[in-house]
């Protein structure tokens, strides 16, 4: 948008507007993280979300590397109250008879054994409430329509449900919208992971079988010959069930997507079995097509982007809420040197681009080779020379930022991996030629809506 007629005295602003140090775009956890650690600060942080809470999201399942955050944000409690204790994971394998079970308390740092389910909703709410008790101001039913930079800060213009709109100028913007990635979108800085073309249908259901006793609340992965599903036992006794497949396979959707979903689930019979007495709950099935992505830049000198607003690759080890909450942890530091030291602020950047680019990279070699047999191999093996299962395990609890001295133990388990693939060239061949068709981009899915990034 125009900044204000540059006939008017330098810092004059107009009647319409209203100031603020730090605007927060999306009320996420991400937004929600960044807006209460700015408040408490004692910066003037506006925080503006689109819809209303509380309102639908998928990736209701968090790492144990998320329990240390909300303890930093006083909401360890509270999340407990509304979740689903979740101490491990269970992979189930059409090509194996026994099922693979890992436990986060087995990991390199034991300090960290659980995390939870949560619906997100009842999450999202519970951040954003909290964001407005440390002194940010929280406005909902507000939607960003354009932002402009200048050497000292930028314009927000916003609009509300009225259809008013409302000006603001800030002295930083942090970008927290998720997939709707708006500043990406606006600089036009988004691009498509083409190693990595997935597509999803997801819905929740009552009645579905989950594990006894203390493994109710673990997440389940079952690999089937498109993809895999999640399985993700809520406190509220429904479960969400997803299936991550090729895009190809949504594209050859010719029937309602409520069937064809349910179709989908018969491709998986250890799946089906476990829904025999389940229903979905308010008959509503999603899709979501070519969802990941990644971005040219992540900060620049007025503004940053977190957790999904800058990269989203794919749900399979749910760490989409655990990287936009660290990213946000890390912002803070950003927005000081900006705003307080700007003599440091070239160097802040650097080490706030190193991180956002880090952790998509860490999950994303996992990712990009989870649907391939021999990494199924060794899930469903997992074998511990070389502390290889204990240095996984913690990748898979979040554990990637710290003094955790799992790196040596990754590598190791990454030279099995290619060895395997060494050992079986035929099969690795014949999967490698079927992902290269199989990532193909297809073009827009049927029935595609957004999926805001998951956890």
């Amino acid at each position: 948008m125009t900044p204000p007629d540059s006939s008017k005295p330098p810092h004059a602003l107009p009647p319409d507007h209203a100031d603020c140090d730090v605007f927060v775009i999306g009320g996420g956890p991400g937004g929600s993280t960044a807006a209460m650690l700015l408040a408490r600060q004692g910066r003037r942080v506006v925080m503006a979300e689109k819809a209303h809470h509380p309102r639908f999201h998928i990736g209701e399942s968090l790492l144990p590397a998320n329990v240390a955050l909300f303890d930093k944000l006083g909401l360890r409690e509270e999340v407990a109250k509304i979740g689903m204790p979740k101490w491990g994971i269970e992979f189930v394998s059409p090509d194996h008879e026994h099922r693979s079970f890992l436990e986060f308390a087995d990991a390199w740092d034991k300090s960290m054994p659980y995390s939870w389910q949560v619906r997100r909703s009842d999450l999202d709410e519970l951040m954003f409430r909290h964001a407005g008790a440390c002194g940010a101001e929280t406005i909902e039913g507000c939607r960003v329509r354009e932002v402009s930079f200048d050497d000292e800060g930028a314009w927000v213009q916003t609009r509300l449900d009225d259809g008013s709109e409302r000006r603001w100028r800030a002295r930083y913007v942090i970008d927290a919208t998720g997939r709707d990635a708006l500043l990406a979108g606006l600089r036009r800085t988004k691009r498509k992971m083409p190693e990595h073309n997935s597509a999803a249908l997801y819905g929740h259901f009552t009645g579905a079988e989950r594990l006894p006793g203390k493994q109710e609340g673990n997440i389940s992965i079952f690999w089937f010959q498109h993809g895999w599903f999640w399985f993700i036992p809520l406190a509220d006794g429904t479960t969400s069930i997803g299936a991550v497949c090729w895009p190809h396979y949504l594209k050859s959707r010719d029937k309602p997507l409520k069937e064809f979903f349910a179709d989908t689930i018969a491709l998986c019979p250890q799946l089906q079995a476990r829904l025999a007495n389940a229903t979905l709950v308010g008959d509503a099935v999603h899709a979501t097509g070519n969802y990941s992505y990644t971005g040219t830049e992540c900060c620049g000198d007025r503004f940053a982007l977190v957790g999904d607003a800058f990269a989203f690759v794919d749900p399979v080890f749910s760490s989409g809420v655990y990287l936009a909450m660290n990213s946000a942890f890390a912002v803070t530091e950003l927005v000081a040197a900006t705003l307080d030291r700007p003599a440091e602020a070239a160097a802040a950047r650097q080490r706030y681009t190193k991180l956002l680019l880090d952790g998509p990279r860490i999950f994303g070699w996992f990712i990009f080779r989870i649907t391939n047999p021999t990494i199924r191999d060794l899930f469903m093996y997992p074998a511990n020379p070389m502390r290889v299962k204990d240095a996984v395990l913690s990748l898979l609890a979040g554990d990637i930022f710290g003094r955790t001295p799992i790196w040596r133990s990754i590598l190791a388990f990454k030279f099995i991996y290619y060895v395997s693939q060494l050992m079986h060239p035929l099969r690795s061949f014949s999967v490698w030629r079927r992902r290269r068709a199989n990532i193909r981009d297809v073009g827009p899915t049927q029935g595609e809506n957004v999926m805001e990034g998951t956890a």
